[in-house]
């Protein structure tokens, strides 16, 4: 302990913050310690905060935040990957602010204009025949009902997951979600089988041409130009899956097109479009979570299941739909959207007047502000700066993703891949959140930093990050020299 106190890092930050010429309010509400008073007093404590001490945020602008004593932070968490066009967005608060002087609420016992308006917009950036929209308020809502309708429609019953996979918190769907932390001791999940994770960096199998990514693994391959041995040896057991845990028929498969809660983890090329294959040939559908991955944020594509050169059957978006607003969605065929038709399913708040609006505004900035592009210029630079971190530090084991969805997975050694202790990864996060960076955590060990800023983020913002994470990791190194002296 006394070593520690006498500890004073060598390394500093030359690095300025980019500018920015937004002033935040003066904050007017409760002192911070009345704050932490009532969180103790009032508020679940399963709503656990980030950082030793807590941030109290005040205001948000674009890809900035600010605390209650003015702090800027820049945000490469978005709000758990949610702020899609930027906190505040003048476009979509503006639209917001029009349609709360007309029409808050009424349910879909009657028209009005925003939802039509919105469903067709919507649907109009899906292929054929996936134009049939079912809106809800969040993501769990949105994958409890895709699985609602693929177990209506095929009239099976089980349903298939990936390990790592994280699709919502409600007690139908913890039976998709596969992190032991999220899993409480009460019975769920029944008809809910999970398959081995194809990830080609912790897994059994990987190489160094396996994903769709600007970066690879370290971890040599053999393969010829037109193979994958990993996608084969997954694909493998994903059919050892289907031959042992399930029955003949099954009701669907549902998978992220990259892990977000696992910390951005890519699956071998191909693998998706295989297991599809194999669902279908069981009679079961096909479901392509895009609760983090749609909305242009994998840069190539506007719906991360295009880059696995896939149709799915059921789509499921939240988050980034709404910038932060409460809304989520289901985008089906007519054909099985019809099935629930067979009995009344209704949903009070989904597609409010409010939501519709703040939904079209979204996809119109993301058009008119060019994001889908920033996402991929912005999200490959970024994916290449990290990799020379990955290449000078020891500890920094795996740099992956697409577009601005990113994973850094810290190990002990790249050689055995076991995940750095979480209290030294705390430290690396405390350290640069006092920098002024944000960024997320995230896999089975918390070993993941998880980097999914809102999608107008600049490549000038990304130095700085980058400069700011390189400063956490050199100290890092430091405190690990100065305990060994």
């Amino acid at each position: 302990a006394f070593r520690q106190q006498k500890w004073k890092s060598s390394v500093s930050i030359k690095t300025k913050m980019p500018p920015c010429d937004f002033v935040p309010e003066k904050y007017e509400s409760y002192p911070y310690e009345r704050m932490q008073k009532i969180r103790e007093q009032n508020i679940a404590p399963s709503l656990r905060t980030y950082y030793k001490k807590p941030l109290l945020l005040h205001q948000g602008h674009m890809q900035w935040l600010f605390d209650h004593e003015g702090q800027r932070y820049l945000d490469l968490f978005a709000g758990i990957v949610t702020v899609s066009v930027g906190h505040c967005h003048p476009k979509v608060t503006m639209a917001t602010q029009k349609q709360l002087a007309r029409l808050w609420h009424t349910t879909n016992i009657y028209m009005y204009p925003a939802i039509h308006e919105y469903a067709e917009k919507l649907t109009s950036l899906f292929p054929d025949p996936l134009k049939v929209v079912y809106l809800t308020n969040s993501g769990s809502e949105a994958n409890d009902l895709a699985m609602f309708m693929a177990r209506l429609h095929t009239r099976n019953f089980d349903i298939i997951s990936l390990r790592g996979g994280y699709h919502g918190g409600s007690p139908y769907t913890l039976g998709l979600t596969s992190l032991a932390h999220y899993k409480h001791g009460v019975a769920n999940g029944f008809g809910c089988t999970t398959t081995m994770l194809p990830d080609v960096f912790r897994g059994p199998w990987g190489g160094s041409h396996c994903r769709d990514s600007p970066v690879q693994t370290v971890r040599k391959c053999s393969c010829t130009e037109a193979a994958c041995l990993a996608k084969d040896q997954y694909i493998e057991q994903f059919k050892d899956t289907l031959n042992t845990s399930v029955p003949k028929t099954v009701a669907g498969f549902i998978a992220e097109p990259i892990q977000g809660v696992n910390g951005a983890v890519q699956y071998p090329r191909n693998f998706l479009k295989e297991a599809y294959q194999l669902i279908r040939e069981k009679g079961g559908l096909c479901i392509s979570d895009e609760v983090q991955t749609g909305f242009g944020r994998t840069g190539s594509h506007f719906w991360g299941f295009q880059t696995h050169g896939v149709v799915p059957d059921i789509v499921t978006l939240a988050k980034g739909i709404g910038n932060g607003f409460p809304m989520a969605a289901v985008v089906t065929t007519k054909e099985i959207a019809s099935s629930l038709a067979q009995n009344l399913h209704f949903n009070t708040f989904g597609g409010n007047p409010l939501a519709c609006v703040v939904g079209a505004a979204v996809l119109d900035a993301i058009e008119e502000d060019g994001l889908q592009k920033n996402s991929e210029d912005v999200g490959t630079y970024m994916l290449l700066e990290l990799a020379k971190l990955r290449d000078k530090f020891e500890i920094v084991g795996d740099v992956r993703g697409k577009g601005l969805m990113i994973g850094v997975e810290m190990v002990t050694d790249k050689d055995n891949r076991r995940p750095l202790p979480a209290e030294e990864i705390s430290q690396i996060w405390e350290d640069c959140k006092d920098m002024g960076v944000l960024i997320g955590r995230g896999g089975l060990y918390s070993q993941t930093f998880r980097i999914k800023p809102p999608m107008c983020i600049t490549k000038s913002d990304v130095d700085f990050a980058v400069e700011v994470f390189c400063t956490a990791l050199q100290r890092h190194v430091e405190r690990a020299a100065a305990k060994q002296n």
